[in-house]
């Protein structure tokens, strides 16, 4: 049994860690394996010698890392566990004799409409923003939670700001309904809006309701379904394509077609949630088809960029061993 003690300078990361009545104390001693009793302004470390070294470092790790991010004001406990499973996994694989160089986002996408900095997680999470700034079309490809839909709303917010695109056009596979929405009540929006909700919910966090209600109005935000693309040319858009696994290989070639100059394009999905019937997405193999192709990026997302509930990761993870 090896113990000792770790003060921070910082007491705003102490009270960080720490947590509403201790409670990131108890995820830490979990994650660390070892007994972490509060002291003043650190902790008094109890526990085999290998791991209690092992956590010296990592606080130590923590603490720069804190200092240089131009986030720290956001921080919370999925940053302090997403280092933490950077270091573990870096150590083991002895790179850098065990110092892992911690993420940091590269830079802030967006301010939101109540005046929130809106800054990359992960380190993926930070490739598929800087993806959208050097590439024409994006994909997305990863499990629930990693952020596809919302970073790429937030970036078509960031883009229609700055002035370099005139329309948000966003779209969706209605698989539910066999793309015949007539049966449903009222206009075109209304009958897509159950299908885009996730995408209303980011445009609602990062601009808000009224001026997304707004932008909608003066058709600088666009809802459609798939199947109405077909024949259009979208010029000085951003247009984001959600849920594309459940989207045929003849759909997809269709939407990717659409792109005109001056535009960006999103297209994101999970080939673990198909909902079409088995063989008919063509997600994968489009996927498969554009690797390594100048201005299209790609990024794989992983069950560490998860930024929900620290359960949905547990989710994922148990769906993957049926």
């Amino acid at each position: 049994m090896k113990k000792e003690q770790f003060i921070f300078e910082s007491q705003d990361l102490y009270r960080k860690i720490c947590g509403i009545n201790d409670s990131g104390v108890k995820i830490l001693e979990k994650q660390l394996e070892i007994d972490l009793i509060p002291r003043g302004n650190g902790f008094q470390l109890e526990g085999s010698a290998p791991k209690v070294e092992f956590a010296l470092d990592f606080f130590r790790l923590l603490e720069a890392n804190y200092r240089d991010r131009p986030d720290r004001e956001f921080t919370d406990s999925f940053d302090f566990a997403y280092l933490l499973k950077q270091v573990t996994r870096e150590k083991r694989k002895e790179e850098r004799k065990g110092e892992a160089e911690p993420f940091k986002p590269s830079e802030k996408i967006l301010t939101t409409y109540r005046g929130k900095h809106l800054y990359p997680r992960t380190k993926n999470q930070d490739k598929y923003i800087q993806s959208f700034l050097d590439n024409l079309i994006t994909f997305g490809i990863g499990p629930a939670g990693t952020g596809k839909t919302f970073l790429s709303v937030a970036m078509a917010c960031r883009f229609l700001q700055n002035g370099l695109i005139e329309k948000i056009v966003l779209t969706r596979p209605a698989v539910e309904a066999g793309e015949n929405l007539g049966f449903l009540p009222g206009d075109l929006n209304q009958k897509v809006d159950p299908y885009l909700r996730p995408v209303y919910d980011a445009l609602n966090e990062c601009i808000g309701f009224e001026k997304t209600q707004e932008y909608i109005s003066l058709t600088k935000i666009e809802i459609a379904p798939v199947a109405f693309m077909r024949g259009r040319t979208l010029s000085k858009s951003f247009i984001i394509l959600d849920e594309a696994q459940n989207c045929t290989l003849s759909q997809l070639k269709m939407i990717m077609t659409r792109l005109g100059r001056n535009s960006r394009m999103c297209i994101s999905g999970d080939v673990t949630q198909i909902d079409l019937e088995h063989g008919r997405s063509g997600f994968d193999r489009v996927v498969n088809l554009f690797r390594n192709t100048e201005s299209i990026g790609q990024v794989f997302f992983g069950k560490e960029d998860i930024t929900r509930h620290p359960l949905v990761e547990t989710i994922v993870r148990k769906f993957e061993e049926l």
